[in-house]
């Protein structure tokens, strides 16, 4: 929005012309031209007398008088005329910031707008001026400043009604059902295929479209094999036009954020792990772990058996093998063939199992101080995890586990 400048006019005072002073050596003031004086008892006389050019000398000063009078009031008139003109020019031009349009009433009808990031007040009031929602920009720059609520508009769609007035249309933008937006929000450890089933569910986006996004196009980090452990658990906002690329590189970018925030690189090489290797433990941790309490313990668990070469067998990994969720890991499920199966294989997998969140992060890169080797969710209903360093307790809690599931 263009804002209009004022417009300054100088004016100048006109003066008439000066009667000259009478005639020297003359020896009289010079008469009045309509009836020049004469001494009592004089008579009149005519002719090329001196009374006569008196006479005709005043004839002359009166005309000339005449015709300063008319050139005065010619300028003055043509002075009035100007600035009338040009006063109404300035208020044609000043009105919409003197006295800005606006419309009355909550308007009708309905029109969806877009409010970009970063929009200023002028932005917003000229983009709803140019959608027929408000009658001026300056209206709705004009109570936004009045109200101080500039900083609480928020970037997204809206569905507004056109011919609203500037200030109803402002508490529609601050009221957060008229925005246009869906809210999808993803739990820590969801495996990737559930979290692209649930966007497709709350986002209406086609479960194809999200299975089929180009990895090379979300900004996954370098060592990412895939995008598994990298859709971040948090709530994210899909708007009108938004693809599945958006919102899968959206998740990308929240992973992202919380690794930079954690310091995933440098704090994987002082525990001797690659980053991809660090995000894989955060996912184990969230897969297996009860509750933030207990992260920091899986991790030590899953140290202390990488140091002395012995296998994880985490029942989660098995799981995650054969694409199923359940609290009854038989026999059978740990002879699964798989380079996820953390019983025949020793070392961790070969990528994430899960998207952890940023508490798993930690205490991936943070582990507590122990000497378990074990551990065991005794209780999962109320999320109660054991821990110990003998074997002998190790079978001790799975036999609680499985009273407490039926299944002993």
């Amino acid at each position: 929005m263009r804002d209009a400048g004022s417009r300054e006019t100088n004016v100048r005072d006109a003066g008439g012309d000066v009667d000259p002073a009478p005639e020297e050596g003359s020896g009289a003031r010079p008469p009045r031209a309509d009836a020049p004086s004469s001494a009592p008892g004089t008579p009149t006389t005519s002719g090329t007398g001196s009374g006569s050019r008196a006479g005709a000398e005043a004839g002359r000063l009166a005309q000339r008088r005449r015709g300063a009078l008319r050139r005065a009031g010619l300028l003055s008139t043509g002075l009035l005329v100007s600035l009338v003109a040009v006063g109404a020019g300035a208020i044609a031009v000043l009105k919409p910031y003197i006295s800005p349009d606006d419309f009355e009433g909550p308007g009708s009808g309905s029109v969806t707008v877009r409010i970009t990031p970063g929009s200023s007040a002028a932005a917003i009031g000229s983009t709803l001026a140019d959608a027929g929602v408000v009658a001026s920009a300056r209206s709705f720059v004009k109570v936004s400043e009045d109200r101080a609520v500039t900083g609480r508009l928020r970037p997204g769609h809206y569905r507004m009604r056109k011919g609203m007035a500037a200030g109803a249309a402002l508490d529609l933008l601050l009221a957060p059902s008229s925005r246009i937006v869906k809210r999808v929000t993803v739990p820590e450890g969801l495996r990737a295929a559930e979290v692209l089933a649930r966007v497709a569910q709350l986002t209406g986006l086609p479960l194809e479209e999200l299975k089929g996004v180009d990895k090379a196009l979300v900004g996954l980090p370098d060592y990412a094999p895939g995008i598994e452990g990298f859709l971040f658990p948090a709530t994210y906002e899909v708007e009108p036009g938004d693809t599945a690329v958006d919102v899968l590189a959206a998740m990308v970018e929240r992973f992202r954020a919380a690794a930079r925030h954690v310091g995933l690189a440098a704090e994987a090489a002082r525990v001797n792990l690659t980053p991809l290797e660090a995000v894989t433990v955060a996912s184990l941790i969230q897969a297996e772990g009860g509750t933030d309490a207990d992260y920091p313990k899986i991790a030590r668990v899953i140290y202390n058996r990488l140091a002395k070469d012995t296998p994880l067998e985490i029942d989660s990994t098995v799981l995650y093998a054969q694409n199923r969720r359940t609290l009854k890991v038989t026999e059978r499920d740990t002879k699964v063939a798989s380079p996820y199966n953390t019983y025949r294989h020793k070392g961790l997998p070969p990528g994430p199992i899960a998207n952890p969140g940023e508490k798993a992060l930690m205490a991936a890169l943070h582990p507590a101080e122990g000497d378990w080797h074990w551990f065991v969710t005794t209780d999962p209903a109320h999320r109660i995890t054991k821990f110990t360093n003998k074997e002998s307790e190790f079978v001790r809690y799975r036999e609680e586990l499985n009273k407490n599931l039926g299944t002993s």
